[in-house]
């Protein structure tokens, strides 16, 4: 190994350090307790090695959304693989989808709530992001011919029911209705849109 393959090597490794150390705190005591000061603290480095990697902490918040959205694509892909058939698939994928946001509140937020400099649905889309997207997309596409705005409303309407369960503006306990009403709206969704 060359000099150069190990300051990359152990450059990395400090990214992830930084990056799990900000998930893990976000996790136990919410995103307001994630600063850079703490972090460095934590990984027992000094601020401006944090900085010499991140540009901010909504840097950081932004390499741990990448992380979760990895996560998400691969929890979403086994969740079709188990499935037996495409409606069971689609299914399966908005129950996994949803666990997965009630299951990773910090990591969720980070994915989709707090601010990051994350481009979503354009040509430089990180493919991290695509991945999920496309999850989503193999099992509503043999529901519609339209497949990237169902895709697009599925994901709407999934992100908004977790949203609102996690928040607790939902009566509780009635999400699997819930995602079977969305799952049946995609089913019939060809039939249903406008000409």
């Amino acid at each position: 190994m060359t000099v150069t393959d190990r300051k990359i090597r152990e450059r990395a490794e400090r990214e992830d350090r930084i990056v799990a150390a900000a998930r893990a705190i976000a996790e136990s005591e919410g995103w307001e307790a994630v600063t850079i000061r703490r972090l460095a603290n934590e990984i027992e480095y000094s601020q401006p090695v944090l900085y010499s990697h991140f540009a901010s902490r909504d840097a950081i918040v932004a390499a741990v959304a990448v992380e979760g959205f990895k996560e998400l694509a691969a929890v979403l892909r086994a969740a079709a693989h188990a499935a037996d058939g495409q409606r069971d698939a689609l299914m399966k994928v908005a129950t996994s989808y949803f666990a997965f946001a009630l299951s990773r509140p910090a990591l969720y937020d980070a994915m989709f709530i707090l601010p990051t400099q994350l481009i979503f649905a354009e040509a430089e889309t990180r493919a991290e992001l695509r991945d999920g997207f496309e999850a989503i997309t193999a099992v509503v596409s043999p529901f519609c011919m339209d497949v990237e705005i169902v895709t697009e409303t599925f994901w709407a309407a999934l992100h908004g029911l977790a949203e609102l369960e996690r928040s607790g503006r939902v009566r509780p306990g009635m999400h699997e209705k819930r995602i079977a009403l969305v799952v049946q709206a995609i089913i019939n969704a060809e039939n249903a849109a406008p000409n």
